[in-house]
């Protein structure tokens, strides 16, 4: 069932998820590749970032309300982790990995 995502929650998402889905899935990928395990491509990430990727390839009025808390609690964490200021930032390389299993990379311009 579609939800109404209201406009400052939509915007927000987009603003804060700054990686493309196709960069996103690369990096899901990348990040779930270890040495001694094989995950299959769809079931790559955590279970966030895949909410994150199912979300950027649905048309707003397909969105459900499971769709519209997922966008709320991703743009919570990554605003716990970067606050208000979401201008390109070097960190950690563990800081970077973690936002980006949400969508944002910390070093490329927002929005």
């Amino acid at each position: 069932m579609a939800a109404t995502v209201d406009d400052a929650l939509w915007d927000e998402f987009h603003s804060v998820v700054n990686m493309t889905s196709k960069e996103l899935r690369d990096w899901l990928r990348t990040d779930s590749a270890a040495p001694d395990s094989e995950t299959e491509p769809d079931h790559a990430g955590t279970p966030t970032g895949r909410e994150v990727l199912d979300i950027l390839g649905k048309r707003r009025s397909d969105l459900t309300a499971d769709d519209a808390r997922a966008m709320q609690r991703v743009v919570d964490r990554v605003h716990e982790q970067r606050r208000d200021d979401l201008e390109p930032t070097p960190g950690q390389a563990g800081w970077r990995h973690r936002l980006m299993r949400l969508g944002h990379d910390p070093l490329k311009p927002a929005g």
